[in-house]
C-alpha cells in the first residue's frame, strides 16, 4: 500500500494536487509518514477563493527528521515561515513559489538564524510592497546559504515627506550591503528583481547608475533597464543576473526594454500605461525565440497603426492573454498582415474585441492565426454566430 511504501521505502516523491480543504492534510501526513523521504516535491493547483490564508503549520505534528529538499508553492509568505520554523530538521534546500508577499496579523518568528539551510529559491510574480519587512529578514537569516535564486516584482513606495526614497530601487548596493554580507558562503547567485518605486527629485538613478552598483562589487554579468517618470517622480528599474535563468520575463515600462537574448524565457507578462507599438513586439519576438505564453496588461492604444510591411512571427506561441489589453493588440497578434501565430493554441480575449476586430466574423484577416485554436476564454458569455466555426473549425 502506499502507507507501507511510504513509511518504509519511498526517498524522494513527487505530488501534484488540485487544492481542496483536505489539501493541508495530505501534505502533514507525507512529512509524518515519510520515514525515508529525503526529497518531496508538492505542487498545488490553487483557485482564487484559496488565496490569502497560510495553508501549512507544521509544528503540531510530529514530523521525520530526514526531509532534506522541498520543492514547493503556497498562497502566502506566513507559509514560508512556517515551513522554516525549525520542524523540518534536516531541510537544507528550500525552493518555494509564493503567489502573495503581504503584511499579515500573524506573529511568526522572522529572527532565529537558519544554518543548516544551503539553497533558497523564492519566487513570487505578484508585486509585493513588504519586501523590506519581509523577505529582507528572512534572507539575513541565511548565515550559510550557498545558493541562491530570487524572482521579485517589488513595490517600494516611501512617505513623500522623507528623504528614504532617493535610493529606492533595488541595485547593486542595496543587495551586496543589506542581503549578500550576511551571506559570506553564498557563492551561486540568480536573480531577476523589478522595483516599482517613488524617487527622490534630487536623485534620478540612470542605467549607467544601475550597473555601476554591481560593477563595483564586482559584478558585471547584471542586465538592467530604468525607466524615471520625472515628472511624477516615480519610475521601474529592473535587474537580473546574466545570462537569465528564468522561465519567465516580467516586462513593465516596456518602450525602456534594452534587448538581450533570453533563450530560456517561455512565459512574459507585459504591463504598461504606454502604447506598445509594433516595434516592439518585433523586438520581443526577436529576443525571445522561444516564447510560448504571452499576456499583454494595457489599455492604451496604439499610436502608430500603420505598421511596416513586414510582418512578425512568433514560431512557438501557444496561448495569448490579451483579455485586459486594448483592442489595437488584437489587431496586432490576429491580423495576419501584422503578425504570424503558427502554433496559437488557447486564447483568451472580450468577445466584444473578437466581434469587433472580425467585423462579426466578417473579416478573413484573422482566420489563419485562429485556425489552429482549441480554446477560448472570454469575459462575456455569448452564442456563436453561424460563421465562428469558420474562423475557430476546432473549437
Amino acid at each position: 500500500t502506499v502507507y507501507r511504501l511510504l513509511t518504509n521505502q519511498i526517498k524522494h516523491l513527487n505530488v501534484d494536487i488540485v487544492y481542496d480543504k483536505n489539501e493541508s492534510n495530505i501534505f502533514l501526513s507525507i512529512l509524518s509518514l515519510g520515514k525515508h523521504l529525503t526529497d518531496l516535491t508538492f505542487h498545488n493547483r490553487f483557485s482564487s477563493e484559496h488565496l490569502g490564508n497560510p495553508t501549512f503549520v507544521l509544528s503540531s505534528i510530529h514530523i521525520s527528521s530526514t526531509l532534506n529538499k522541498l520543492i514547493i508553492n503556497v498562497t502566502t509568505f506566513d507559509d514560508c515561515l512556517y515551513l522554516l520554523d525549525g520542524s523540518l530538521q534536516s531541510l537544507t534546500a528550500l525552493i518555494i513559489d509564493i503567489i502573495r508577499i503581504s503584511e499579515s496579523p500573524s506573529i511568526i518568528d522572522n529572527t532565529k538564524k537558519l544554518p543548516k539551510l544551503k539553497q533558497f529559491s523564492l519566487t513570487s510574480q505578484c508585486r509585493t510592497y513588504a519586501y523590506d519587512e519581509k523577505v529582507v529578514p528572512l534572507l539575513r537569516r541565511m548565515i550559510h546559504i550557498e545558493d541562491l535564486t530570487l524572482f521579485l516584482d517589488v513595490g517600494r513606495f516611501c512617505p513623500s515627506y522623507t528623504d528614504d526614497y532617493i535610493n529606492a530601487y533595488i541595485d547593486g548596493t542595496h543587495l551586496y550591503n543589506d542581503v549578500f554580507a550576511f551571506m559570506p558562503q553564498l557563492h551561486r547567485l540568480n536573480f531577476s528583481i523589478n522595483t516599482c518605486a517613488r524617487i527622490s527629485n534630487i536623485g534620478f538613478p540612470s542605467n549607467d547608475d544601475i550597473q555601476h552598483s554591481f560593477i563595483q562589487k564586482g559584478n558585471r554579468n547584471v542586465g538592467s533597464y530604468i525607466h524615471n517618470r520625472l515628472r511624477i517622480q516615480t519610475g521601474q528599474c529592473h535587474v537580473f543576473s546574466l545570462p537569465y535563468q528564468f522561465d519567465t520575463y516580467l516586462l513593465t515600462r516596456c518602450n525602456s526594454f534594452q534587448g538581450d537574448i533570453f533563450d530560456k524565457v517561455r512565459s512574459m507578462k507585459m504591463f504598461d500605461s504606454y502604447p506598445f507599438e509594433h516595434e516592439l513586439f518585433k523586438k520581443i519576438s526577436q529576443h525571445f525565440p522561444f516564447l510560448q505564453n504571452l499576456t499583454l496588461d494595457n489599455d492604451a492604444g496604439q499610436d502608430n497603426k500603420q505598421h511596416s510591411s513586414t510582418f512578425i512571427t512568433f514560431p512557438h506561441l501557444e496561448h495569448l492573454d490579451i483579455m485586459f489589453a486594448h483592442a489595437d493588440y488584437a489587431e496586432q497578434f490576429l491580423f495576419e498582415k501584422n503578425t504570424r501565430l503558427p502554433r496559437l493554441l488557447e486564447l483568451h480575449v472580450s468577445y466584444d474585441t473578437l466581434t469587433m476586430i472580425t467585423n462579426n466574423f466578417t473579416n478573413d484577416l484573422v482566420r489563419v492565426n485562429c485556425s489552429k485554436i482549441r480554446h477560448i476564454v472570454t469575459k462575456e458569455l455569448y452564442v456563436p454566430p453561424k460563421d465562428f466555426h469558420l474562423y475557430f473549425p476546432l473549437l
